[in-house]
């Protein structure tokens, strides 16, 4: 009988400190891996970011592929933890959270 492991959670990465001023958005970040599918990543897009659709996750999950990570959100920070924690939640590989800058 084969047993699976947990699924490892992921820490919630963020900068702070000097020169990260509240004024500027922070970044949800998504960056392309190989066991995600498109169908996948549009999926878990169109069901996190508010108004966006499956099409425009395919859009992202196109442009996620092609440069390798895109910003997928941005705006104030509890807004981008929840995004970023619903986004590993449905297992997208994801850069640590920054200010746009």
């Amino acid at each position: 009988m084969s047993t699976v492991a947990p699924p490892v959670r992921k820490q919630k990465p963020r900068t702070t400190g000097p020169g990260s001023g509240s004024d500027r958005p922070w970044l949800v970040v998504v960056k392309n891996d190989n066991h995600n599918t498109f169908d996948g990543v549009a999926f878990a897009l169109a069901r996190t970011i508010p108004g966006l659709t499956f099409e425009g996750g395919m859009r992202l999950a196109d442009r996620i592929h092609n440069a390798g990570q895109a910003i997928v959100w941005q705006g104030q920070l509890e807004q981008a933890e929840h995004y970023w924690e619903q986004l590993v939640g449905f297992g997208l590989t994801m850069a640590p959270l920054t200010q746009s800058g």
